[in-house]
């Protein structure tokens, strides 16, 4: 069930007793969310001078991070958050160090590969934890609605400020400072966290249901996967058509202020959607949010300069902030709550795997086809993708049967 909330929920939300240190160090923690792979995509392109070994690095490590979500999650659900946070940070650390005299001592591409791996598998998954914190330290209601709307709010802001911070830090004399100061602010951010005394006293709930499939094990758990992939794809089709359109009108520049600006409209209107979310029903919010989300990108395969992008960018990025609290919210509707870490996981996995197909599809097509293209073929991912989401909303009705929930709790 979904909740109207207002300012003053989500002021109860973030004051709540012991919320104060764990939201303080999550800030820390999330703000490089989007700078340590493009940080490391900028490092590495400057020592070797080759976008290609760049991209190759930079994928790696989105492809650490989709898998090493899931596990983090799933270790933090048996064990409590503290200890899988604090091991995870520690390697994270090491491996940075590693991956910098890697690339200063021009390593070759296999072994930058493998260390992009294990960078982005080991960042430290504050996010996962932290939703599965109010779901604790909140009872059901506005309030615990308003903490997971500030959560995808927060990270959508941190979003913008990624890249523009990664893109300026690039420039300094020495091209690592981007990479080194947003992974000392994640460490020590997901270390703070991990020790506050509200995370430390969080205890893992009786596992029930498959050990295999974990949070998986819920078909409404998969649909809620399968709608953020779709969202992901969709994003990833538009990161590349965008500075494509930019490049081709002469003023490559704009392709990042551009994508900056429609997550500006996206934190926006989301807070005002919190406070009057539309669809009411979670089974169909999802599919009528990303079939929205899909009819709106198609705008933008209108030719009309990049002012008339700008404007289509906008108008269409209202619909990201909504979905990402859609999916948050879904999973207290789907997922058994002894794997309420992991499930975030497998949201975050699906984003990623979702925005690396739409990237590497859009990056052929604005070569190939056209940038028009890429944009369209934007909108028919997300629209079949919708479509299979609307098909299976009867899982998301479903949800979890509440004896189970109830039992899980309880313990």
């Amino acid at each position: 069930m979904s909740h109207n909330v207002s300012l003053a929920d989500y002021r109860a939300a973030l004051t709540a007793p012991g919320a104060r240190g764990p939201v303080v160090a999550a800030v820390f923690a999330r703000l490089p969310i989007a700078m340590v792979g493009l940080s490391l995509l900028f490092y590495v392109q400057r020592v070797t001078g080759s976008f290609a070994v760049a991209g190759l690095v930079s994928a790696g490590a989105l492809i650490g991070t989709a898998v090493g979500s899931v596990l983090q999650g799933r270790i933090m659900d048996r064990l409590g958050p503290s200890r899988p946070l604090l091991a995870a940070s520690l390697l994270f650390a090491g491996l940075v160090a590693v991956a910098v005299v890697a690339v200063e001592s021009h390593a070759s591409t296999p072994v930058l590969l493998v260390l992009a791996l294990g960078v982005g598998m080991t960042q430290p998954t504050v996010g996962s934890a932290s939703r599965a914190l109010w779901a604790r330290l909140l009872p059901a209601g506005r309030a615990r609605q308003a903490a997971y709307n500030y959560d995808a709010i927060s990270i959508e802001v941190f979003f913008i400020l990624g890249p523009g911070l990664s893109g300026l830090l690039a420039g300094l004399p020495w091209a690592g400072t981007g990479l080194l100061i947003s992974a000392v602010s994640q460490t020590l951010g997901a270390i703070g966290f991990a020790l506050t005394r509200t995370v430390r006293e969080l205890r893992p709930l009786e596992q029930t249901g498959s050990k295999l499939l974990g949070a998986l094990a819920s078909p409404g758990m998969r649909t809620v996967a399968l709608a953020a992939m779709g969202f992901g794809v969709v994003i990833g089709f538009v990161e590349v058509a965008v500075p494509a359109a930019a490049t081709a009108a002469g003023h490559q520049p704009m392709g990042g202020v551009m994508l900056s600006i429609w997550s500006v409209s996206s934190v926006i209107f989301g807070v005002l959607y919190g406070m009057r979310p539309w669809p009411r029903p979670m089974h169909l919010r999802l599919p009528v949010l990303l079939t929205g989300f899909a009819v709106l990108i198609s705008l933008s395969a209108i030719p009309s300069g990049l002012v008339g992008l700008t404007i289509t960018l906008l108008i269409a990025g209202m619909m990201i902030t909504p979905q990402s609290t859609a999916h948050s919210t879904a999973l207290e509707q789907v997922a058994p709550p002894s794997t309420v870490t992991e499930a975030f996981g497998w949201v975050i996995t699906a984003v990623t795997l979702g925005l690396a197909f739409g990237q590497s599809v859009s990056g052929y097509l604005v070569e190939h086809v056209s940038v028009s293209s890429a944009f369209l073929a934007a909108a028919a991912a997300g629209l079949v993708i919708a479509s299979l989401v609307f098909v299976f909303r009867g899982t998301i009705a479903a949800g979890v049967p509440a004896q189970k929930k109830d039992h899980a709790l309880a313990s």
